[in-house]
Formats: structure tokens, sequence, C-alpha cells
């Protein structure tokens, strides 16, 4: 079963880094924007695999704080890119 959970982190982490190219190279804010929201997910999801891991409880408690602030940032920028556009 770690080598399953190993396997899944290194996919994560893949996929942060396929994200960071697209912040470095997005064209719009909002394609940064959600590059950025790849990072949130994908970490949420590698603290969620090492809770399980690591038998941390606490981990997870993490894990829900970084999906709300994920969330309230997506909305934000929703919210400022509006007033921009206006």
């Amino acid at each position: 079963m770690t080598n399953f959970l190993s396997l899944i982190l290194i996919v994560l982490l893949l996929s942060i880094f396929a994200g960071l190219i697209r912040v470095f190279r997005g064209p719009a804010p909002a394609e940064r924007m959600l590059a950025a929201q790849l990072f949130g997910t994908a970490s949420v999801a590698i603290l969620l695999v090492l809770s399980q891991v690591m038998q941390m409880q606490a981990l997870l408690d993490v894990a829900l704080v970084f999906a709300l602030l994920g969330a309230v940032t997506l909305v934000a920028f929703v919210v400022l890119a509006e007033r921009g556009a206006r």
C-alpha cells in the first residue's frame, strides 16, 4: 500500500511542476490563477496522502484549511477580475 501511495505522491508532484510551467508561460491572468488552484488542490491531496502514510490526523486539519483558503482565493480573484473588466 505504501508503494501505491508513493506513486500517487509522485504523480501529484509532477502535476505541480506542470502547473509551474503554466504559471511562468501563461499569457492570461486567468490561466495563472487556474495553475495556482492546481497547486492548492494538489497540496491538499498530498497532505491527505501523507496523513494516511504517516498516521497523523493533524494533517487532515491542515488540508481542510488549505482547501478553504483555495476557495476563498478563487472567489477573490473572480471579484477582482470582474471589477477590472468594468
